[in-house]
C-alpha cells in the first residue's frame, strides 16, 4: 500500500489480488484535513475503484488507483472553488 500527501489530503492506494480472476483490483482511501494530528479524517472510505477492470499486475492497479484518487481530489477542489 502506498501513501501520498496531495495538498491537505492523504491518499492510500494499492493493488489487491483478485483470487477469482487471477488479476488485480485498484483500491483507494482518501483522508482530509483534521484538527488533531493523531486522527485522520476519512473523506472517501477504502474501496475498489475502476470496478469493471481487472489489471494484469499490482503496479498497473496501483497506478490507476493513484490516478483516480488524484482526480477525485482535483474534482473536489474545483467544486469547492467559488465562482
Amino acid at each position: 500500500m502506498a501513501i501520498e500527501q496531495i495538498g491537505d489530503y492523504e491518499i492510500e492506494y494499492s493493488g489487491v489480488h483478485l483470487v477469482e480472476s487471477n488479476g488485480w483490483a485498484a483500491w483507494v482511501e482518501i483522508f482530509g484535513p483534521s484538527h488533531n494530528p493523531m486522527h485522520r479524517q476519512p473523506v472517501f472510505p477504502a474501496q475498489r475503484v475502476a470496478v469493471e477492470t481487472s489489471f494484469a499486475s499490482q503496479q498497473e492497479a496501483e497506478r490507476e488507483a493513484r490516478r483516480i484518487a488524484i482526480g477525485m481530489i482535483e474534482q473536489g477542489r474545483h467544486h469547492a472553488t467559488p465562482g
